[in-house]
């Protein structure tokens, strides 16, 4: 009965990157200084190519006063090498901001007037605020919105 029901699966699932990646600022710093010159020398010598096919959450382990610039910076010569990149102190923040992105982005007219399960209880890496951020965006259009599984969904419109 389940598979041949006309709810459509929303899967937030299906929108994680290929890979995601880390990268501690502090690594790029030789001392505690961080000096502007010398920052942009490091990023022109680095090879990031272990970064492509990915997305990168930026980040610093340490408690050090760092430039606003710096990520900035950083981030820019991510992009010019066609990676993409996430300031984010944390794994969860991350994972929102790339939801966030990602959601923000998708074409929901397929959904107009359609039966939506939103997949729950899935990759333990989708935040809550992925959860938030779908409903927001599939409940303009779905003609019905549940929670969960198809065979057992909590109803949200």
């Amino acid at each position: 009965k389940v598979s041949q029901s006309p709810l459509i699966t929303f899967n937030l699932e299906d929108y994680l990157p290929p890979r995601m990646t880390e990268l501690d600022l502090c690594t790029l710093v030789g001392d505690d200084v961080l000096r502007e010159a010398a920052f942009r020398n490091t990023l022109k010598a680095n090879d990031f190519s272990a970064y492509q096919n990915t997305v990168v959450r930026l980040y610093l382990s340490e408690d050090l006063i760092f430039p606003t610039w710096a990520p900035i910076l950083l981030s820019g010569r991510l992009a010019d090498l066609g990676i993409a990149s996430i300031w984010a102190p944390n794994s969860e923040t991350f994972w929102s901001q790339y939801f966030r992105e990602v959601l923000g982005k998708l074409d929901y007219s397929t959904f107009k007037g359609k039966p939506i399960v939103l997949k729950g209880c899935g990759d333990k890496r989708i935040p809550r605020d992925a959860y938030v951020q779908a409903i927001q965006y599939l409940k303009p259009v779905a003609k019905k919105i549940s929670y969960g599984e198809a065979c057992s969904a909590v109803p949200l419109k």
